[in-house]
């Protein structure tokens, strides 16, 4: 028996679509000379989301005339907002035109809404409406948006790398090529949450023991970001960065969304080292975004074991 999506799911991401559709990019950015190099140079971007809603965001991008290949870092669950993500190495910023946003509630875009952690992800959950995460993926739409305006863009090569977040652009939109994902609350979220007592799931878990009333309808809800209906939708070649088979979201258990995805899928799991996994993905985005004779770039006390 095929498994359908919930009633209503199509209306309601078309909804963040037209909102998103009629409010413009109304994007500002403004060079950063202390974070700028004779190699690259960094700007501190403003774009609009819906709300509306003024977002921040880091835009790096190499001195050269090339078009070159692009890796956006999606928004994230935690306040901290970096240029690229710690453990990454700086020379990334050589080779790819880059960008991080930060979206409602993280620092940087932080004005008006100031999220707590936890607590972001249960914030408005009351309602499909009220909801944070409506605005966050909304964001995160926007942010993708912005990118592919940048003429510095080869639109051929363009990678979304993070979280749940990474999958629901790609999902959203096709200009993503490429998706780097480590799923952490968007899969059955309610149904997982009750695995355990570490953040972010066991925010959920948190929820739904003070208020056990709204638990249908926080599912009905949390359905609509379900990564298991968005799969069919996403195109991207895609490197599933799942747990170990002892965790949470390990291989068997995110085999039920990521066999439907509609691209290619690599799957890794984990080696319990985030030196091994975050090797194996910087290989695997070098080969597709670069080429196989391509040396992954990765932090020089790495080097010795490319």
């Amino acid at each position: 028996m095929v498994e359908k999506a919930p009633s209503g799911f199509k209306s309601f991401w078309d909804k963040i679509d037209d909102d998103l559709a009629h409010i413009p990019i109304a994007a500002e950015a403004e060079h950063i000379p202390m974070r700028s190099t004779d190699k690259y140079d960094l700007y501190g971007v403003r774009i609009t989301s819906v709300g509306p809603y003024r977002l921040f965001g880091y835009l790096s991008i190499p001195k050269t005339d090339e078009i070159l290949p692009a890796i956006y870092y999606v928004p994230k669950n935690g306040s901290v907002h970096e240029i690229i993500p710690q453990g990454t190495a700086v020379a990334v910023r050589e080779h790819y035109v880059t960008f991080s946003l930060a979206c409602r509630g993280m620092r940087n875009s932080d004005r008006p809404y100031a999220a707590m952690y936890p607590g972001q992800l249960t914030d408005g959950l009351e309602s499909a409406e009220s909801y944070v995460y409506r605005g966050i993926a909304a964001d995160t739409i926007r942010g993708l948006e912005y990118m592919i305006t940048r003429p510095e863009v080869d639109k051929d090569r363009i990678s979304a790398w993070g979280n749940d977040n990474a999958l629901l652009v790609a999902a959203r939109r096709k200009q993503i090529t490429h998706v780097i994902t480590q799923p952490a609350y968007l899969f059955d979220t309610i149904k997982n949450s009750t695995k355990t007592t570490s953040y972010p799931l066991a925010e959920f878990s948190d929820y739904l023991r003070l208020h056990p009333e709204r638990t249908s309808q926080v599912n009905e809800i949390l359905d609509m970001y379900n990564l298991r209906w968005h799969a069919p939708y996403i195109t991207a070649k895609t490197l599933v960065r799942a747990d170990d088979s002892e965790g949470i979201y390990g291989p068997k258990v995110l085999a039920e969304m990521y066999e439907h995805i509609a691209g290619e899928v690599t799957i890794h799991e984990s080696e319990q080292s985030s030196f091994k996994d975050g090797l194996f993905a910087e290989k695997w985005l070098t080969q597709e975004m670069l080429g196989s004779t391509a040396t992954p770039i990765v932090p020089e006390h790495w080097q010795e074991f490319i």
